[in-house]
């Protein structure tokens, strides 16, 4: 009996010691793994904390894997495209972003991957809703509504949501029917949160519209770039490059690829060193200098740091916004059919009278 008792004790320290030697072993490997999914994992965590001081945990739980499975369907249509997007980043009360690094070449490409967003998303939610609906399960009924509720406010025509951006392969007249649509939903509802983006979208119209039309935005972009000296086609010795005195504007020339991606091409003549940077497409591009060279040392390596920043005007580029009209009726069918499909689901579970969640 002593024995089994024994060995009952020592074996929760094995395995904790056999967890400790994997880790030992291939714990790089595994976190290096995770390294990539830390952030996102960790916002998650954080939201659903945040949502549960509120709520019910199983609802904050299910919540944020609503807003995952909505922000997910971005990603695979960004990735469908071919237009490389960062993971989900959660932000407690607010919702979910996504990053993209490059821009969309046209205006239906950006309504494309908006679109993936409350599609999939809806598909989630009415899962949850057939599931609760089988089980007799009011509270799963409660989440699938939260869920039809998120993907039919984002529907709202108001940048950034993903209506707004929608919009742009319908008609930019829907612009201004979420400002005027949108300032009536803010009175009626009395959100804080609304009402920000709300404020942001129209103080966009205005700068872009009417503040600086024909003239654009003044905007600047920052590149930095860690150059090889001993690569350099210069013969002048390493000190020179670090001079204060190369400070200032640099030559550059501008140009669009096949793809529809604008890129600014500059080049600093004294050390012979070209570099690239993408700007938004129909960008007024009024300056390119040198404003940071520095020296650095990486892996015994000489290395001259050069920072580039790029002044540009970001103006109306209507030939982004040249679609098709078949395709702007087709996106216009897809969006008024997915609001009124989002709007009879809320309406027939909400006819239920089931509790609130919190």
């Amino acid at each position: 009996m002593r024995d089994e008792r024994n060995q009952s004790r020592r074996s929760p320290w094995l395995l904790l010691g056999a967890a400790a030697l994997f880790l030992l072993s291939k714990g790089k490997t595994v976190l290096l793994a995770l390294s990539k999914f830390s952030g996102p994992l960790i916002s998650m965590g954080i939201t659903v904390g945040a949502y549960a001081l509120f709520s019910p945990i199983w609802f904050a739980v299910g919540l944020v894997l609503l807003i995952l499975v909505h922000e997910i369907g971005h990603v695979l249509a960004a990735k469908r495209k071919g237009l490389p997007v960062s993971l989900p980043l959660f932000i407690p009360f607010i919702g979910a972003l996504i990053m993209m690094k490059k821009h969309p070449k046209d205006a239906v490409t950006e309504a494309y991957i908006a679109m993936g967003g409350p599609v999939v998303g809806t598909v989630g939610a009415l899962v949850v809703y057939i599931a609760g609906y089988a089980l007799d399960n009011p509270f799963l009924l409660v989440l699938a509504n939260v869920g039809f509720l998120i993907n039919l406010f984002n529907l709202i025509p108001i940048h950034p949501l993903d209506g707004g951006r929608i919009s742009t392969a319908v008609s930019r007249w829907l612009w201004l029917v979420g400002l005027i649509g949108g300032a009536a939903v803010i009175i009626y509802l009395k959100s804080w949160l609304l009402f920000l983006i709300w404020a942001l979208f129209a103080w966009d119209l205005y700068q872009k519209y009417v503040k600086y039309r024909g003239t654009g935005k003044p905007q600047q972009l920052q590149g930095v770039y860690e150059v090889d000296l001993y690569r350099l086609q210069s013969e002048l010795p390493s000190w020179y490059a670090y001079s204060d005195q190369h400070l200032g504007p640099l030559a550059f020339t501008t140009y669009c690829r096949l793809s529809g991606e604008q890129i600014v091409r500059f080049n600093w003549g004294v050390l012979n060193f070209q570099g690239e940077l993408e700007v938004p497409s129909g960008s007024i591009i009024r300056a390119v200098e040198l404003t940071g060279n520095e020296r650095v040392m990486k892996e015994d390596r000489e290395l001259l740091r050069v920072t580039i920043r790029v002044d540009y005007a970001q103006t109306v580029d209507d030939r982004y916004y040249e679609v098709p009209k078949a395709t702007r009726w087709r996106y216009g069918a897809a969006y008024a059919g997915l609001a009124l499909f989002l709007v009879a689901m809320i309406w027939s579970i909400q006819a239920m009278g089931l509790p609130k969640p919190y």
